[in-house]
């Protein structure tokens, strides 16, 4: 049986402990930790680090785990989100260092799941990118096979301007991409961190995916999208995607969250699946983000027990 629990970005303000105390507080069983390298975020939701790989010692490692069995809670991912295949090779060098970084401190942390993007150079097609992804991520892999580490990519395409055009930041957007690229690394330890959003507003089936892809599901984020369909049908499916579409609370968009959960369960999924946070509504105050945890916590209790 999987379990409910929350991406820790939304708190950023809060520190490790902290979190851990709020998500034990407020029954959720589980949190994915982000692990941005300390420092100035480079957009919204980016730059959070409640673990800190880079200075994590064994001291470090001591305190999370007395912290993590005082409050009852785990951590089901370590997430690190940045663009692999940014087309200026310094930046894509110190992402994918820092990716391996963040395996260590999973293989250490006896947590074995790195959530993380592919990426892309957003100026040039999917082909493209494929061709640079063959390149970059078969080491990748190849590292977090040898930390007997799993990677779930997020399927978020990052394409939300019109500097984003052709491809997004992140070429793992669509089932036809994910055939490909599992056939070109077939890797047990190579997977999904499945988030159906990001499927709806692309006007894809986010149900039947779950089925052909049940082996590759290492982790799930649950969150909602509500469509503009008067938007799309004034201006068309041409507008960049945050002009079409709208990031909601679970319950708040268009999501048939009881087929989602049904389809989990079809599969035997026993992972964990964390709310992520992106609603406009409830981004005032830390107040109204904990405040927006908690109520999709209160929706969710209908199709997840724990």
């Amino acid at each position: 049986m999987f379990k409910l629990g929350i991406q820790s970005a939304i708190l950023g303000d809060l520190s490790f402990d902290e979190v851990i105390e709020f998500a034990s507080e407020n029954a959720f069983a589980c949190i994915e930790m982000m692990c941005w390298p300390v420092g100035k975020a480079n957009r919204k939701y980016a730059g959070v680090t409640h673990i800190d790989v880079i200075s994590l010692d064994d001291n470090e490692i001591l305190k999370i785990r007395k912290k993590l069995k005082e409050k009852n809670v785990f951590v089901s991912g370590l997430g690190y989100y940045p663009n692999p295949l940014d087309p200026d090779k310094e930046k894509s060098d110190f992402y994918i260092d820092h990716i391996k970084k963040v395996i260590d401190a999973a293989a250490r942390l006896d947590i074995g799941i790195m959530n993380t993007f592919i990426g892309a150079d957003a100026a040039k097609h999917d082909d493209e990118n494929f061709e640079r992804f063959k390149e970059v991520w078969p080491p990748i892999i190849k590292y977090a096979e040898e930390k007997n580490v799993k990677i779930g990519i997020e399927n978020c395409p990052m394409f939300f301007t019109r500097d984003e055009w052709p491809s997004g930041n992140n070429l793992a957007h669509s089932p036809a991409l994910w055939r490909k690229i599992f056939e070109a690394i077939p890797s047990k330890n190579f997977g999904l961190n499945y988030d159906p959003s990001h499927m709806i507003w692309q006007m894809m089936d986010y149900i039947k995916p779950i089925y052909e892809f049940k082996d590759r599901i290492f982790h799930v984020h649950i969150k909602d999208a509500a469509i503009s369909w008067e938007k799309i049908s004034d201006a068309g499916i041409l507008i960049t995607p945050l002009q079409l579409h709208t990031p909601k609370l679970p319950g708040l968009g268009d999501i048939n969250w009881g087929k989602f959960f049904s389809a989990l369960y079809d599969i035997g999924y026993n992972g964990s699946a964390c709310v992520e946070i992106e609603d406009k509504s409830f981004e005032g105050s830390l107040e109204t983000r904990k405040t927006a945890l908690i109520q999709s916590r209160n929706y969710l209790r209908q199709f997840v027990a724990y």
